[in-house]
């Protein structure tokens, strides 16, 4: 009582009326009102919708797909939400999974390989004040094991741990965050259910989130992030912030600091993996989130001016639209090449007498350090982290073009993006686009066509005049090699050469221990019989060791002695 009391001196409205403003007046628009074209839905998220509804649950077509749909575009994904629970749903369908802690929903998966296309289902969610929720001192890592029995949780500051509590459509509207995100379509009746204005909105061009906004970002953090994603994303089309929902973006930036940063991280990767990076750039700055978000994406949006990161950043966008994969491997590679480079230079310095270390050894330290410092342990030591590697440790590699190394580069799993790497240094000018130019036409040759360009390449690289394309070792027998060159007169300074019975100055006066230059020895390869050409020298004579006279003096004495 004395609660409604206050309530009603203050102007709060109490019972069915607050509840009415929570959540809104349901509104069922017809197809003659919205103008949606059925058409534009996609088949299996119909099927998805039919199974549900024969199965008896309720099911719709939710989200921005219903928001495309509105301003005549085809949507890129699909989401349903439905009374059923995950359990029900997943026992409908054949190649169905239950996913997530903080809000569980079910993943049915229709097709295989890059043509499968998943249909992501919701049931339907109770709206629950978080002061009635159980509350953890930790997060989710900390009190992993505490929430797993829970069902609706938030932390210390109010953000919510867990949300599985079910409830009816008007509540489950009124949890969404944008009331154009908030409307709910039946493809069967062609009807749109609009619970906040959402197609007032929409063809206003507004994004209101639904609710008090600082109240709802601190539920979740992470819908500042989101927030801004939309912002980029409907930016083309003329979508502006309405005042109430832009206002506390910027003091509501340190709840960020609780969110996990796995989390963090993969929010990053969708808001620069939509087609709308550089627009998602721009808007971060417009709206005085430039920092303070991720450390890497803070990076990212400094960097942005680059012309290298500014290449890579309409390159995703460029694959995006066209429909084509995208890799964020590929990006955080090029916003963190700088890095790289930087390291790997200071490292192939001399540094005294200390002998640098080998290019790549200096390239794999590089990366190594990057890694410790930028990337850290979310996601950088798994697949995401391996492909970066490979991705700049290839750059190297691209250089040689001889031998078999072209080969075995070009059949490497990760070539075309090592190569699409190599092209945008090129454009950039840090490589010769000629480089770039050559490795494009080899990956794209057949084996006698990139034979050939290997040998003109090794031609390329051989002193003018020296004859053929081939490479021939000297022997040593050779006629040019250069101990077969006729001299008249060896070198005074290299004692090795002298003249013909010409006594060792070196050995005994009377020169028994030499042994003397004989006619009739076969000629010394490479010197002519006339002996024109310098002696071979002559090698010291080793007498066996013997008693009396017949020792040299000086020599040790037999064993005998």
């Amino acid at each position: 009582m004395i609660k409604k009391f206050i309530d009603k001196l203050l102007g709060k409205a109490t019972g069915k009326s607050a509840k009415g403003a929570k959540f809104g007046k349901r509104e069922d628009v017809p197809a003659s009102v919205h103008g949606i074209d059925p058409k534009l839905v996609d088949q299996r998220a119909l099927d998805v919708v039919h199974t549900l509804k024969q199965a008896g649950f309720e099911a719709y077509i939710v989200g921005g797909a219903v928001r495309d749909l509105l301003l005549g575009l085809r949507p890129k994904d699909f989401d349903v939400a439905t009374s059923a629970t995950p359990e029900q749903v997943k026992n409908l369908f054949r190649r169905a999974f239950i996913i997530g802690r903080r809000f569980r929903i079910v993943h049915v998966v229709y097709g295989r390989g890059r043509e499968h296309e998943v249909i992501e289902v919701s049931t339907f969610r109770a709206y629950l004040d978080s002061a009635d929720a159980e509350q953890v001192s930790g997060n989710e890592r900390t009190s992993k094991g505490e929430l797993s029995s829970m069902k609706h949780a938030v932390d210390a500051s109010g953000r919510v741990l867990r949300d599985n509590v079910w409830g009816p459509i008007e509540q489950d509207a009124a949890r969404r965050d944008f009331s154009i995100n908030a409307m709910y379509y039946d493809p069967v009746s062609q009807v749109v259910v609009d619970f906040h204005h959402g197609i007032r909105d929409a063809k206003k061009l507004t994004l209101r989130m639904i609710g008090d906004a600082p109240t709802r970002y601190r539920e979740d953090p992470v819908r500042i992030i989101r927030a801004v994603r939309f912002a980029a994303k409907l930016n083309a089309l003329g979508f502006k912030f309405d005042a109430k929902t832009r206002e506390p973006l910027v003091s509501s930036l340190s709840l960020l600091q609780d969110v996990p940063q796995s989390r963090l991280f993969d929010e990053m990767l969708k808001l620069l993996q939509t087609g709308h990076a550089l627009a998602s750039v721009e808007a971060l700055k417009a709206n005085g989130l430039a920092k303070g978000i991720y450390p890497l994406l803070d990076l990212v949006v400094q960097r942005a001016d680059d012309d290298f990161v500014k290449l890579a950043l309409q390159d995703t966008d460029r694959r995006v639209g066209e429909s084509k994969p995208v890799a964020p491997s590929f990006l955080l590679a090029c916003v963190l090449w700088a890095d790289v480079r930087q390291g790997w230079g200071r490292r192939l310095q001399p540094r005294g007498n200390q002998r640098p270390p080998t290019p790549f050894a200096a390239l794999q330290d590089a990366v190594d350090e990057v890694f410790d410092a930028r990337i850290g342990d979310v996601s950088g030591r798994g697949k995401l982290g391996t492909d970066m590697r490979e991705i700049w440790l290839m750059q190297p590699r691209f250089d040689k073009r001889v031998g078999s190394g072209p080969f075995s580069l070009a059949e490497q799993p990760r070539f075309r993006a090592g190569f699409d790497f190599l092209r945008l240094r090129a454009q950039t000018g840090e490589v010769d686009e000629e480089l770039a130019h050559w490795w494009e036409t080899f990956s794209t040759a057949d084996d006698d066509h990139r034979q050939d360009m290997i040998d003109a390449q090794r031609k390329a690289g051989q002193p003018k005049g020296s004859g053929s394309g081939k490479v021939r070792r000297v022997k040593k027998g050779d006629a040019d090699h250069p101990a077969s060159t006729s001299t008249s007169e060896p070198p005074e300074e290299d004692p090795r050469f002298r003249p013909v019975n010409e006594a060792d100055d070196r050995g005994d006066d009377d020169g028994d221990d030499h042994q003397d230059h004989d006619p009739s020895d076969p000629p010394v390869q490479g010197i002519p019989p006339d002996g024109s050409a310098p002696a071979k020298k002559r090698r010291r004579r080793r007498r066996k060791p013997g008693g009396g006279a017949g020792r040299t003096e000086g020599a040790p004495p037999s064993s005998g002695e």
